[in-house]
């Protein structure tokens, strides 16, 4: 091609990339900043009672904290097949719910304390390709939608009517997802989010590989189009913001778990099960705050 017009068809390529990137900019919200968090602490988590997920309470007044494990499962739940517990959330009104799988069928089961201290339970039937897992629930700041994950490499998270909290759920009735948050990239093995503000969540990432952010066992910031509503979706920008705390005296494979975020105090929690026999010694629930 003649350099007069090749460099004409270059200077029109060019104009066309700047009016298409302009349009795209414009058309795209705009991301939120990605947040720093630091390690300031930390504390065993008993492998029983503290090895899969943990949620701060706020009502009523001066709650301890909850930890879910093997060992927290009531026998009447385990009997009946809920044998698996995850990463729970509480409400800012005292609603507190863990969420159970079993090892086969079609339902997940959300186990649901009012402030009263009664118990009941939700069960929703799956939905065409949705997996059985049921890894842990995030409740909205305005306790009326819960967010829920699916174990693998997933590019959603489901979204419910909080059972117990919505005027729509009742016991009886199945517990259907009333909307979906689409990630605009894939994450792997979340084993907890928790909302730090109101389109904002931070999640646990078990992720073995590292191939999806360039490390593993990443902690992650989705970052919400719009609150969840229910009744329409919303997108998900998803940044990895460091790795979380890989520490044992023994070597082997870590276990990322349950998160919780306590807007009281602005501390971020995440459980780290340890490999091997320090899984009794060794594991640890992180602390750090945003700086």
């Amino acid at each position: 091609m003649p350099l007069r017009a090749w460099q004409r068809c270059h200077a029109v390529l060019t104009a066309a990339v700047v009016l298409a990137t302009a349009a795209v900019l414009s058309a795209a919200p705009p991301a939120s900043a990605a947040d720093t968090w630091t390690e300031v602490g930390s504390d065993r988590a008993d492998p029983l009672t503290e090895s899969q997920g943990l949620t701060s309470v706020e009502v009523p007044a001066g709650s301890p904290n909850h930890y879910t494990g093997i060992g927290t499962i009531p026998a009447g739940v385990s009997s009946r097949g809920w044998n698996h517990v995850g990463d729970p959330d509480a409400s800012y009104d005292g609603h507190y719910i863990e969420p159970y799988q079993a090892d086969s069928g079609n339902a997940k089961m959300f186990r649901v304390q009012a402030p009263d201290g009664s118990w009941s339970e939700y069960v929703h039937t799956l939905g065409s390709g949705e997996a059985l897992n049921n890894s842990w629930v995030a409740i909205s700041p305005d306790g009326q939608r819960m967010l829920s994950g699916e174990y693998g490499t997933m590019s959603r998270f489901l979204v419910f009517p909080t059972p117990g909290v919505n005027a729509s759920t009742s016991p009886s009735a199945n517990l259907p997802q009333a909307s979906t948050v689409n990630l605009d990239h894939a994450v792997r093995d979340v084993q907890g989010c928790d909302f730090s503000g109101p389109t904002t969540l931070l999640c646990s990432s078990d992720d073995p590989d590292g191939t999806l952010f360039g490390m593993t066992k990443p902690l992650l910031q989705v970052d919400l189009s719009a609150a969840p509503n229910g009744t329409a979706d919303v997108s998900g920008h998803v940044t990895a913001l460091r790795q979380l705390p890989l520490r044992s005296s023994c070597s082997g494979t870590f276990e990322a778990e349950g998160i919780d975020y306590d807007r009281r105090s602005g501390t971020l929690r995440v459980i780290v099960v340890s490999p091997g026999f320090c899984v009794l010694t060794d594991s640890k629930t992180y602390r750090f705050t945003r700086s």
